[in-house]
């Protein structure tokens, strides 16, 4: 009952001296929004990066030389083989689901009076089954025929269809590219289309994607410096990677260091820890502020009890107890506190949402974070409310009384 009565003077006293009380406010305000904004928006950041990567494939994975092991120089027999691709499917039946020499080539084409510049992946059979945010809008993928008999074949993205052909539907034309120092002419099985991206404007290119089967790309022995695989997604992928790595380094009687992997879900923990402390730092220093909010209503308190000290002799005269005035104080500067951690999480929310509908990205709000941050605020408020407290409840009785 006691508490109930505190609350409703400490609320008396806040719609008395409203600029005071809001201006009081301000600084829990204004830390309490910084924090909830910062890392709503660190939160959407990983949610995108996390579907970004998914889109690839979680389960991609990369495996290649470590270059700091080649310092001398690379050897033939360090390079990657058919048939070192042929006994790593081989020995991991279960967990690899996919595997091709990793290959990329670019090259100048031109159709009637139209130029353009062509990327040409090396893909596999069921390359589009394992990177799913590849779209086949006419035609086909490169198949298995494909594959096997080292057709002339490409599958070009949209956009190069209509600057080339203006027309999106080009299956059936022809691309003269250069591979291998060698004029080729592509025909077109297949139109895709690709999603926007996060990594676009990361790795944006002048050259149109396409893909193409792999073996045209390749020459000689078919050597190959890396591999891309895309591996049992019910499994540990760093697990995996290093099982694919030793046994690789074995069967090349090499150092179980001498080649390295990288996993898709390797790549998106260090994207995500590095947003992570990104929000950490830049909310800590967001969270000074409310230090000085704390400060702010410490002195309020200080000034609202030099002003009632009258009222607080009244009050001590009548038989409140010190600890009555105590709690009295404090639960006002509680109160007022709490009251700048709600106002601060709207807002912090507010700026959130408008930032990521900016960005064209859903806002990512994680509750913990928002009862943290009033919790908080109401911790802060007790704190540096704490001190004025005290000093109200020590106050004489008698000279309460004759202060004017």
């Amino acid at each position: 009952m006691l508490v109930f009565e505190n609350i409703l003077l400490a609320l008396t006293a806040i719609r008395s001296n409203k600029m005071r009380s809001f201006l009081t406010m301000l600084g829990i305000i204004i830390g309490i929004s910084s924090v909830i904004a910062i890392t709503s928006i660190g939160d959407s950041a990983k949610g995108v990066v996390g579907k970004e990567f998914a889109a690839y494939g979680m389960n991609n994975m990369y495996l290649y030389l470590n270059w700091e092991m080649t310092q001398d120089g690379v050897e033939n027999s360090d390079l990657i083989l058919p048939e070192d691709i042929e006994a790593l499917q081989a020995r991991f039946p279960e967990d690899i689901k996919y595997i091709v020499p990793y290959i990329q080539a670019e090259s100048e084409t031109k159709v009637g009076r139209l130029e353009g510049k062509l990327s040409m992946y090396g893909v596999g059979t069921d390359y589009a089954k394992y990177k799913k945010n590849i779209t086949i809008l006419h035609g086909r993928m490169i198949n298995k025929s494909d594959v096997e008999g080292d057709k002339d074949r490409i599958v070009i993205e949209k956009n190069a269809a209509l600057s080339l052909f203006n027309k999106e539907n080009a299956v059936g034309e022809t691309l003269g590219v250069v591979i291998n120092n060698e004029m080729k002419d592509l025909s077109v099985v297949g139109v895709f289309e690709v999603p926007p991206s996060l990594f676009d404007s990361m790795f944006m290119s002048e050259a149109y994607s396409t893909y193409v089967p792999y073996p045209i790309l390749q020459t000689g022995d078919r050597s190959n410096w890396a591999i891309e695989l895309y591996t049992n997604e019910q499994k540990d992928q760093n697990i995996l990677g290093n099982d694919f790595k030793h046994y690789l380094s074995r069967i090349k009687d090499k150092d179980p260091n001498f080649y390295v992997f990288e996993s898709a879900e390797s790549q998106m923990t260090t994207v995500n820890n590095i947003l992570g402390t990104l929000s950490i730092a830049i909310g800590a220093i967001a969270a000074i502020s409310l230090v000085v909010g704390g400060i702010g209503i410490m002195n309020i308190m200080l000034v609202s009890v030099t002003e009632r000290t009258r009222e607080i002799g009244i009050r001590k005269s009548l038989g409140a107890r010190t600890k009555d005035i105590l709690m009295q104080f404090l639960i006002e500067s509680v109160i007022i506190s709490a009251i700048g951690g709600v106002i601060g999480t709207v807002l912090g929310i507010t700026i959130a949402a408008v930032g990521m509908s900016f960005a064209k990205i859903d806002v990512v709000i994680d509750p913990k974070v928002i009862i943290l941050a009033v919790g908080f605020s109401a911790v802060v408020g007790m704190f540096f409310g704490l001190y004025p407290a005290r000093k109200a409840a020590k106050l004489d009785p008698i000279e309460a009384l004759r202060y004017e």
